[in-house]
Formats: structure tokens, C-alpha cells, sequence
């Protein structure tokens, strides 16, 4: 991978992080500013303490928002942003191992 496509590949990241953390505080009405959410930070327990009910309203926002269905079998993917970023866009996934 060259400079310039690892670049385009943490643009495309950041972006889809962001458009993320506005979803999660704008489905949820959380009283925080989607800045404040970090990338990696837990999303239940410690994290955002967002509970089920939280979970079943993102599923929808998710499949909205980037056409992508999540099953019972993905509850792994709502640990982070991160992770949810990896898994609504393989393509970033892809790009951080080919590096």
C-alpha cells in the first residue's frame, strides 16, 4: 500500500467513525457531543452504559444508516466505534491489515 492510499484509508475511518458517534448520540438522544466519544472507548459497562434497549435501536440506525443487517451473532461488534466501523465498512478492516 502506498502513503497516499494508507491515507485515503484513515480519511475514510475517521470518517465513518464520526458518522458513528452522530448516530449513536442522535438515535439515542444522549446528552454528550459525538467528540467525546474516543474510538475505542466501550460502549457498555464503563463505556457509554448503553444498555439492550440501546443495542435494539442502534441495530436499526445501523442497517439505516449504511444498509448493513446485524444478527445476534454480531453482539461483538458493539465493543467500540471501532469496531462497528470495521464491521459497517469491510473495506477499512481490509486496508488496516494490507498495511
Amino acid at each position: 500500500m502506498t502513503i497516499d492510499e494508507l491515507r485515503a484509508a484513515a480519511a475514510a475511518r475517521r470518517e465513518t467513525c464520526a458518522r458513528i458517534k452522530r448516530m449513536i448520540v442522535s438515535r439515542l438522544d444522549l446528552p454528550i457531543e459525538p467528540e467525546w466519544i474516543t474510538d475505542d472507548q466501550p460502549l457498555f459497562g464503563r463505556g457509554l452504559e448503553l444498555d439492550s434497549l440501546d443495542v435494539l435501536e442502534l441495530y436499526v440506525a445501523i442497517e439505516a444508516e449504511f444498509g448493513v443487517a446485524l444478527y445476534d451473532s454480531d453482539m461483538s461488534v458493539f465493543g467500540s466505534v471501532s469496531r462497528l466501523a470495521g464491521h459497517v465498512d469491510p473495506a477499512l478492516t481490509l486496508a488496516e491489515t494490507s498495511a
